[in-house]
């Protein structure tokens, strides 16, 4: 009773996130979650069950779905949940279940996921556990030379990417999150960098499309913007020197080296 009842559920599932239906998508999805918990074959209970492989593939999907839900409502928190769990079904349930169509799209997801949170070493984790085969396809490899572009600091690169075409809805959304967080990275290397910019050098540096989106950009970060340039530093505290003063500085080398010879 509980496996039919499970597929009716996600089929309207499919139904409703084939509509873009979200709000649908939640409530079945809640619904769903507690008729696969009385499954006796999931992991880690495994108990053997006449119906197991339908169980676990049933179980896939739902939680293949509920990545995909998850990142068309930017939740990072419940794509996160959800792969964990989903990745179980990848690893452990390999010998019991063909393999699933959509496992190197929702690999590459969730890496893109963990470069968008900044979340550099974790990415570099979950990497790891992925197959060189898996890694040289078009779903990871993009992915791949996006982190690359991130290291070696070419993040007009990294935008250029994003306003490209994607394979996917949901890639061109994680994607276009991921341009947020490179621009917070090129606007955080211009406050050190300048105390001031020309706004069309700001407009071309953090590529935007029009001059309006940068005021936009610098009315969140509170740059004043005067004269046609955007000012990173607030009066007064231009040329603030953080750190030791220079003569304690001096004084520790000395003390240091004194320290050496008198060893030596």
């Amino acid at each position: 009773m509980a496996l039919q009842e499970s597929a009716a559920l996600l089929a309207k599932l499919k139904d409703a996130y084939s509509k873009n239906d979200l709000k649908t998508c939640s409530s079945v999805l809640d619904q769903l979650k507690v008729k696969l918990i009385q499954f006796p074959s999931l992991p880690p209970v495994n108990q053997p069950s006449p119906t197991a492989q339908q169980e676990l593939t049933l179980t896939r999907e739902a939680l293949e779905h509920a990545c995909c839900v998850s990142i068309k409502q930017q939740d990072e928190a419940a794509m996160e949940r959800a792969f964990v769990q989903l990745k179980v079904f990848y690893e452990d349930t390999r010998s019991k279940l063909p393999p699933s169509p959509q496992e190197t799209t929702l690999q590459g997801l969730n890496l893109l996921r963990l470069l968008v949170q900044n979340r550099v070493a974790e990415f570099h984790t979950e990497l790891e556990l992925i197959t060189p085969e898996t890694q040289a396809l078009p779903e990871v490899a993009h992915v791949l030379q996006m982190e690359r572009w991130l290291m070696e600091g070419a993040y007009n690169k990294v935008l250029a990417s994003s306003q490209s075409g994607t394979a996917t809805d949901l890639h061109a959304q994680l994607m276009s999150q991921l341009a947020t967080t490179v621009r917070d990275e090129i606007a955080s290397c211009c406050e050190k960098a300048y105390t001031q910019l020309k706004l069309a050098d700001a407009q071309r540096m953090m590529m935007f499309d029009n001059e309006k989106a940068i005021l936009a950009y610098a009315a969140e970060h509170n740059w004043p913007v005067q004269g046609g340039r955007i000012f990173f530093q607030v009066e007064g505290k231009a040329g603030k020197v953080e750190g030791p003063p220079p003569l304690a500085l001096i004084n520790n080398a000395l003390m240091y080296a004194k320290e050496l010879e008198r060893i030596v």
